[in-house]
């Protein structure tokens, strides 16, 4: 019953983070007359204050000693704040002008970007259909790019910001909330000498436009956080096949916000483009759900035949072949 309970909590978690996700294209449009730039600053430096009051409360300071120690991981750490930065900085130029669809496109197509990255930087094997989903991906920009008579720029640059952002934080393998107040660290002071400037050039939004306004920039930080810290407790919580599913969430709820509340242009070509992206997807998605069942199957029969296994038998070890096979192949 226990666990019953706590697949639902994850459940319920993940579909309140990536549902949050997918509804934010309606707030950034309030935070108009700020501009993208003043608003991200706002972005990072409410959220510091943010994950800080978390780090305080629930007493998660022990990690920093540490990781003060080793330099290459706070490199690392200053690179995925980087390409963050840029990924949350073109997402709220996109949406605030008029692209929400086109950003949509952009985490529609990040899994398929993630696996290229995987084999191209990690030496990963793909299985036949991740295969047949990533050309599919691959022919569906050639076929936007024509129909935009230019590259979908605004889709491709958050799908590689957020994949290298993915890639870094993989390598890094921090938790959720000690990883962003890392990266919201890092971004502090440039972010704070900036909305300096703009009050001190007489151009800052935060307190020409009223309580609301301002109460608004200051909410940043809650809207980023929240959804990380839901989606933490969610991970633990739920299969990752179920988060795989669940994070398709978020681009289909901003893909119907930029055709039916934002009225964006939808031709036959955008149609056509969207149409293999999901395509892809579809097969991705089946691929992985299949590969998780033979997975399961597998490790259910192993369970089953231990009792009968010749005493002596734990010492077998997988053949060469075999673990080398295991630890390439890419998971989706």
């Amino acid at each position: 019953m226990e666990g019953t309970n706590e697949q639902r909590a994850g459940l319920l978690s993940g579909f309140a983070a990536y549902g949050m996700w997918g509804l934010v294209p309606l707030y950034w449009p309030l935070l108009k007359p700020a501009r993208a730039v003043e608003i991200l600053a706002h972005r990072m430096v409410w959220s510091l204050g943010v994950v800080a009051v978390l780090l305080l409360v629930l007493r998660r300071w022990s990690w920093i000693g540490p990781l003060l120690r080793q330099p290459r991981k706070l490199g690392m750490l200053g690179i995925a704040a980087t390409t963050i930065t840029v990924n949350w900085g073109l997402y709220i130029w996109a949406v605030n002008s008029g692209h929400v669809v086109e950003a949509s496109l952009g985490y529609f197509i990040n899994p398929l970007v993630t696996i290229a990255m995987g084999v191209l930087l990690l030496g990963e094997r793909l299985r036949p259909a991740q295969w047949a989903a990533v050309a599919t991906g691959v022919a569906a920009v050639l076929v936007l790019a024509i129909g935009y008579g230019k590259p979908p720029w605004i889709s491709l640059i958050l799908a590689f910001s957020f994949a290298t952002y993915g890639l870094v934080k993989k390598k890094v393998d921090m938790g959720g909330l000690e990883s962003l107040t890392v990266e919201t660290a890092v971004l502090f002071l440039p972010a704070l000498g900036y909305l300096i400037w703009l009050g001190a050039q007489g151009t800052s939004t935060l307190t020409s436009e009223g309580f609301g306004h301002t109460a608004l920039l200051a909410s940043t930080g809650v809207v980023t956080a929240v959804p990380l810290i839901l989606f933490g407790a969610a991970a633990i919580r739920i299969p990752l096949s179920t988060i795989g599913l669940l994070q398709y969430m978020t681009p289909i709820a901003q893909f119907l916000l930029g055709v039916a509340y934002f009225h964006e242009e939808m031709p036959p070509e955008r149609w056509a483009g969207f149409a293999l992206v999901w395509a892809a997807l579809a097969v991705l998605t089946w691929d992985a759900l299949r590969t998780a069942r033979r997975n399961r199957a597998r490790a259910q029969a192993a369970r089953s035949a231990a009792p009968a296994a010749p005493a002596g038998a734990e010492r077998i070890e997988a053949s060469p072949g075999e673990s080398a096979g295991a630890g390439t192949e890419c998971r989706s």
